[in-house]
């Protein structure tokens, strides 16, 4: 049931950071999908590969909340950064 609310709250995070990129870059490019996918993606590796890396309960809830949204934000820039120097 755990695993159920964190891809819950993944696909939250994903809306919002979608949204804080299209206020960043300003654009017409359709950050949600690629925004969920990134924090869904991002979280659940957290989620099961900091603890078996030897890490704390709290290292892990940590690396849950910072690093899906900023992995998101840096995929979006990756792709906005291919297309620009194509």
């Amino acid at each position: 049931m755990e695993i159920l609310y964190l891809i819950l709250a993944m696909i939250a995070v994903g809306l919002i950071t979608g949204f804080v990129a299209g206020l960043i870059w300003k654009d017409d490019f359709n950050n949600y999908p690629t925004a969920i996918i990134a924090t869904v993606i991002t979280g659940l590796l957290d989620w099961f590969v900091i603890p078996m890396m030897g890490f704390s309960e709290t290292l892990k809830w940590i690396g849950i909340i910072a690093e899906p949204p900023l992995t998101a934000l840096f995929v979006l820039w990756l792709i906005r950064y291919s297309k620009k120097n194509q």
